[in-house]
């Protein structure tokens, strides 16, 4: 969507991301803006493409739901859903932006709103959440009654004192500090500094394997946050080699890939063709479909395609299915045809397939890449074989709206965003190498965007700090492949001509005086009485 969007002139991919983002939080950008329709000129354009999209390929965006919903509310004020609670309790409330928050409201009415946040937990201005909706919560709805909970129950003495130390650092907040339980453990905490990225794996694996192995603590009860998934893959990995099981829990990444590149989007061609095997009049799908392969996936091909069906009144399948057969011309359109007759070809040899042959027909035991789709069952509960729309049902539950497990035998290795509302007794926190903790602001953001910026990053490391209920690790590598370092956008220097120097988070600074020194990763091993031997 978004490549036939830069395609049509809405901008290029980053910016039609951030105009969909806006769209999605109905235009309303800051906390003081009014949820509605865009009024600038260019924000108007793209909604009206962006509608248009959709309305073509009948399908509808989850992000949808914020503004349709306020819409309703807002144009229907004798509707029965307009105050329709006596009491509406909100959790994670910082988490909501103006337009969510309106929702509360209309749906509350002249009822009893009671809501529980932390402004210094608000990490979500991707979706234009802002701290100040909590922090000015008394104001904007008078009479409120503002119950202060600063007695930290989970984390030990001396991460509390960091978290302190770091967040004061924060000038776009509510002044106020943390005390600790009497209940809480000591603690501990570790600041570690690995030669590179590889010792860095290793480094924490052999850790956490040689804790557990000792009885410290349990596989379930360990958390690695890593603010890049190939940094936490690369340890999930090491641990499964020493014996010690972890899974990772990044967003949708069973369809990791390259759409671009046949070779390298193997799972995501697999589920498209399950859907369209379930959906056969599916056009998102459809339109996935004839677009991989190719960079431009086939944007262009597909512009003049999606006009021919409006200008003659067809349906996609029905245009493709006569530039098969030869009966109609579309300039510039082969690719789409071929990929059409080689979708068709597909969905009749697998038309009457069900069950295990289903399943090895779309994700063979040969590919590595098909293995998280394999745990799908082949049956129902009656006994039944199961069939593309049922295959298609488990995979979305699993592969797309995953439930993040709490009660585990395994290593879980998370991002920093999704570690929120989580607690471990030992949790490791990767990668704090300047770029990725925090990143790198971007070039495009004023001064005072730049400000906002860094210190939701600060926030997004303070949610990190505070899951811990005992052992606390703070990880970082002294070098990595310039490469990676480029698609990371991680600053670099020096160096060989492969590999170059980087830096430690500025973060690490903001610990305060109870921050352990910096060990480097053998001194540490060491310290921990692990023999790496050599």
């Amino acid at each position: 969507m978004l490549q036939d969007l830069q395609h049509e002139g809405m901008g290029g991919i980053r910016k039609c991301k951030k105009s969909l983002q806006a769209f999605n939080a109905a235009w309303a950008r800051l906390q003081t803006d009014d949820p509605g329709w865009p009024h600038e000129e260019t924000d108007r354009t793209f909604q009206n493409g962006l509608l248009s999209w959709l309305r073509f390929h009948r399908c509808m965006l989850i992000g949808e739901l914020v503004p349709e919903a306020v819409r309703y509310l807002r144009d229907n004020p004798e509707s029965q859903d307009r105050h329709a609670f006596d009491h509406v309790l909100v959790d994670e409330y910082q988490d909501l932006n103006r337009a969510e928050q309106i929702i509360l409201d209309l749906l509350t009415g002249d009822g009893d709103l009671t809501i529980v946040g932390d402004e210094d937990q608000s990490i979500y201005s991707f979706k234009f959440a802002h701290p100040e909706g909590i922090a000015e919560f008394p104001t904007t709805h008078p009479g409120t009654h503002d119950q202060d909970l600063l007695e930290c129950r989970r984390c030990p003495q001396i991460i509390v004192d960091m978290a302190n130390s770091l967040i004061a650092h924060n000038a776009i907040r509510s002044p106020r500090t943390l005390t600790c339980h009497k209940g809480c453990p000591e603690g501990e905490v570790a600041v570690v500094q690995w030669r590179d990225m590889k010792q860095e794996a290793v480094g924490i694996a052999l850790t956490i394997h040689e804790r557990v192995k000792r009885g410290d603590v349990a596989p379930g009860r360990v958390l690695i946050l890593a603010p890049r998934r190939q940094i936490g893959y690369a340890v999930r990995d090491a641990l499964n080699e020493f014996g010690t099981p972890a899974h990772s829990f990044f967003n949708e990444e069973v369809f990791d890939g390259r759409p671009q590149d046949l070779g390298a989007s193997r799972s995501q061609q697999a589920f498209t063709l399950l859907n369209l095997l379930a959906s056969p009049e599916d056009v998102v799908s459809l339109r996935c479909w004839c677009g991989f392969g190719t960079n431009s996936l086939q944007s262009p091909a597909w512009t003049r395609l999606r006009s021919h069906c409006l200008s003659n009144n067809v349906e996609p399948h029905e245009a493709l299915g006569q530039l098969v057969a030869g009966k109609i011309r579309i300039p510039h359109t082969t690719p789409l045809a071929s990929r059409y007759a080689d979708l068709q070809t597909r969905l009749i040899e697998l038309a009457d397939v069900c069950g295990q042959e289903l399943i090895d027909a779309l994700f063979p035991e040969s590919e590595a890449w098909a293995e998280p789709f394999r745990q799908a069952q082949a049956e129902d509960e009656d006994g039944d074989p199961i069939d593309p729309k049922s295959l298609l049902a488990d995979l979305r539950t699993r592969a797309i709206q995953p439930e993040l497990p709490t009660d585990v035998e395994y290593v879980r290795v998370i991002s920093l965003h999704k570690s929120k509302g989580l607690t471990a007794d030992m949790v490791v926190v990767l990668g704090c190498t300047r770029g990725m903790i925090p990143a790198i602001i971007p070039d495009h953001l004023s001064p005072v965007e730049q400000q906002r910026f860094i210190e939701e990053q600060r926030r997004l490391f303070f949610v990190a700090l505070t899951r811990s209920r005992g052992v606390l690790i703070l990880s970082n590598f002294a070098n990595m492949p310039r490469d990676v370092a480029h698609r990371m956008r991680v600053p670099v220097r020096g160096g060989t001509p492969t590999d170059a120097q980087t830096f430690a988070s500025a973060f690490l600074g903001e610990l305060g005086h109870s921050r352990p020194e910096t060990l480097k990763g053998r001194a540490f091993l060491d310290s921990m009485g692990i023999d790496i031997g050599g």
